[in-house]
């Protein structure tokens, strides 16, 4: 089943305690697209700009993401940098350029329009209902978000997750939101706006999945180094809603399988900078980490 994915495509500059990554491929429909498409067919709604370099389009066509969606505007490229302390947790920011994401206005193609499963990756709200208004009876709609919408665009965000079936969130975002420090019970509140199922992302910690009938928690999977985090909560949403495509399934067994799947997409994505691991990324290697996630979490 096809999947849309909305969102930004970037260029990022990245630091870590270890090394820099500069003008790097980045942006949350970026990893997100690559990790979907391991499973289902993906067409990307977003918008660069004329400095973004053909090197970069050749990454997403790669993996055969359709990108007529993907608009080029003149100016340049939305920019983010980021750097990362020796824990890995959430990135100081260097620097955010908009650029020309403040004249972005989603019209998707016709042949879009269609598309079965939405998955609306970060990106302001206003945008990302913009992209779900033009979708005709989509099956699943899924969304991401920050904190810096939950903070300066609450009213549009709430709007958002009323139309929903999937919440993604990570940890503290959904305290943010809820103003609970339980995560169970912050993952309730946000049920009540809405969505259907939320999906709390912990990192190396795991993920936490909760609907009104099921609770399921999967442990994240253990690596023996980290290089780049950045991507990894946008690489596990593209893996759930890729393997949620691919089965065609939404039941409480194929959303616990895809919450792992998710999980495994995303120990990828940290093995390097930027998506470089993504682009070499082969099913085989998937295949032989979810047996080993298996056999890990058995007993």
């Amino acid at each position: 089943m096809s999947i849309l994915v909305g969102g930004t495509v970037a260029i990022d500059t990245i630091v870590t305690p270890f090394s820099r990554a500069e003008s790097v491929l980045g942006g949350s429909a970026t990893y997100a697209s690559l990790s979907a498409s391991f499973f289902s067919p993906v067409s990307l709604s977003a918008a660069v700009g004329t400095d973004f370099s053909k090197k970069q389009i050749a990454v997403l066509k790669s993996k055969a993401i359709d990108l007529s969606g993907l608009e080029i505007i003149p100016g340049e490229t939305f920019k983010w940098g980021g750097e990362y302390g020796q824990n890995f947790s959430d990135p100081k920011t260097l620097f955010t350029q908009i650029n020309v994401l403040s004249e972005f206005d989603p019209q998707i193609p016709e042949k879009y329009k269609k598309s079965k499963y939405l998955f609306l990756a970060n990106i302001s709200p206003e945008i990302q209902i913009k992209i779900l208004n033009q979708v005709k009876k989509p099956k699943i709609i899924a969304c991401d978000t920050m904190n810096y919408w939950i903070e300066n665009t609450p009213q549009q965000l709430l709007r958002l997750l009323k139309k929903v079936d999937i919440s993604f969130i990570n940890e503290s975002e959904a305290k943010q939101l809820t103003g609970q420090g339980n995560l169970l019970k912050a993952a309730r509140k946000i049920l009540k706006l809405g969505p259907k199922v939320v999906v709390i992302k912990k990192g190396e910690h795991g993920v936490i999945l909760v609907s009104e009938s099921d609770v399921f928690a999967a442990p994240g999977f253990l690596l023996d180094s980290i290089v780049d985090p950045t991507g990894a909560g946008d690489t596990f949403a593209g893996g759930f809603i890729g393997y949620l495509a691919n089965k065609n399934k939404y039941d409480k067994v194929s959303l616990r399988q895809a919450a792992v799947c998710g999980s495994v997409m995303a120990t990828f994505t940290v093995e390097d900078f930027s998506v470089r691991r993504l682009s070499s990324l082969t099913v085989p290697e998937i295949n032989k980490r979810m047996k080993k996630f298996k056999k890990i979490t058995s007993f």
